[in-house]
């Protein structure tokens, strides 16, 4: 047994995938096996590994030492391999391989990662591999690449299978047996008439139970859930997620069969708007790389216009405490407890904006349920406020007063109060509007809670300190 293979079946049995520091051991033997030129125990280690960890051990090599690697396994799971790669280092990868390579590994590709591909590489780098396919790829690719972003037809695949009406059980099955080396899924086949139009969706488990001379027609759901071309993705993901179906079909202007979206194209649709949301609420926009290989600069641009924003906005605040400054000037004790109000007020407003925020996103809640979760929302806050007025009540006794202590506590019931409204309700405002509910993010609530605490609790201390002083 040599040494690299020693290394390998080491980390065989340990998880490739177990932490860090594994990772890097296995990379390194990888890279030895490639020095030494140990194609041998390369093959064997890639052999038995799943595509997708191998794709995580490839990511921390360099570009030509992953693509040298790649090389040692088949076609076809390359393309697989490939396709779990970040796109960014798919382009890399891409950089470094002739057309002809280029073009072999697009082909061994399913028709969904290969669009995807072929979108992201530069106009040059396109029309340098289009020769190299055949005319259906090159047509199926251009077709697939003219959907716009973000719909439900940027994201579908054609591979899919299809059978007619007419076919009894035993042909469908057979037909299936042939479609099923190209087909994405061949759990579910769509039934189509002569035009191509979307007529049926039948179970593979529906034809195996069914008699042999049965006709599809007869076997087949007539009402298929589908989506239309030009339809969000998003929509599409969500209609997947709401009937667990294992593709959902998509149909153009002229109710023809185009392509179908499967469940792991949806998972990463939703993982992707799951990613942009969070983002949304921590006031991070157009992050498109990821963290770890983003620039500094691409970091600076993300987060620098709404802090700037957010800046200005905290400007009122300012100018609210400078409204009241006879107030503050009389009751110094006042400042002692500005912060913990206002922090209190945000924190609320921050959980109350992040709960609605997801509900409407996951669907949980409409906007016709805005009336029934005001009601909710203003009976939890009016309890967690008063439970928070109660908590603080006794260091205002203590700090400064009862006086004090009767305008901190009236203060924070307000303020958590006024501060959870705002953030349920800012972002039904958005969604009734037409704008992403994700934009109401915790530090925009925190900033229009902030203002609204300042002014409520100087308010409040004005009226009742002047009241004890008469």
């Amino acid at each position: 047994m040599t040494k690299n293979q020693a290394l390998l079946d080491l980390e065989i049995d340990r998880n490739v995938l177990a932490d860090d520091e594994t990772l890097a051991i296995v990379a390194q033997a990888l890279r030895t096996c490639l020095r030494d030129g140990d194609k041998k125990t390369l093959r064997a280690f890639l052999d038995s590994q799943e595509p997708a960890d191998i794709a995580t051990i490839l990511d921390t090599l360099e570009a030509a030492e992953a693509l040298a690697a790649m090389r040692h396994v088949d076609l076809y799971e390359q393309a697989q391999i490939f396709g779990y790669l970040d796109p960014e280092y798919q382009i890399e990868l891409s950089d470094l391989m002739g057309r002809r390579e280029l073009a072999r590994l697009m082909s061994a590709m399913s028709h969904d990662e290969r669009v995807d591909l072929f979108k992201n590489l530069d106009p040059v780098a396109r029309e340098a591999v289009l020769p190299g396919l055949a005319k259906a790829e090159r047509d199926d690719l251009r077709k697939l690449a003219s959907y716009p972003e973000d719909t439900a037809g940027s994201i579908m695949t054609s591979d899919y299978a299809t059978l007619t009406p007419d076919m009894t059980a035993k042909e469908a099955i057979e037909a299936l047996r042939n479609q099923a080396l190209d087909a994405e899924t061949v759990y579910q086949a769509y039934i189509i008439d002569e035009e191509r139009q979307l007529v049926g969706v039948i179970s593979l488990r529906d034809l195996i139970v069914a008699r042999a001379n049965a006709r599809v027609r007869n076997l087949m759901d007539t009402n298929p859930v589908f989506i239309r071309a030009e339809a969000d993705r998003e929509e599409a993901a969500q209609i997947i997620s709401r009937y667990d179906l294992i593709a959902l079909p998509v149909i153009n202007g002229g109710d023809k069969l185009v392509g179908i979206v499967t469940q792991d194209d949806a998972m990463d649709v939703q993982e992707q708007e799951a990613t942009t949301d969070f983002h949304k609420v921590g006031t991070v926009s157009g992050l498109k790389a990821n963290v770890r290989d983003a620039s500094i600069f691409v970091l600076y641009r993300a987060r620098i216009v709404w802090l700037v924003l957010l800046v200005f906005g905290n400007i009122f605040s300012g100018a609210g405490i400078a409204f009241f400054e006879d107030t503050i000037a009389a009751h110094l004790a006042l400042l002692f407890f500005l912060p913990l109000l206002i922090a209190s007020g945000g924190n609320a407003g921050a959980q109350s904006a992040t709960l609605m925020v997801r509900a409407l996103a996951t669907g949980d809640v409409r906007m016709s349920d805005w009336a029934s979760v005001l009601g909710r929302e203003f009976a939890t806050a009016l309890l967690l406020g008063l439970t928070m007025a109660a908590a603080v009540s006794l260091i205002g006794v203590l700090r400064a007063g009862p006086d004090i202590a009767l305008v901190v506590a009236l203060s924070m019931v307000a303020i958590v109060l006024v501060g959870a409204m705002i953030g349920m309700s800012l972002p039904f405002v958005l969604s009734r509007l037409k704008l992403d509910p994700a934009t109401a993010s915790a530090p925009l609530v925190t900033s229009i809670a902030d203002v609204t605490g300042v002014l409520i609790y100087f308010t409040i201390a004005t009226q009742v300190l002047a009241m004890q002083a008469t």
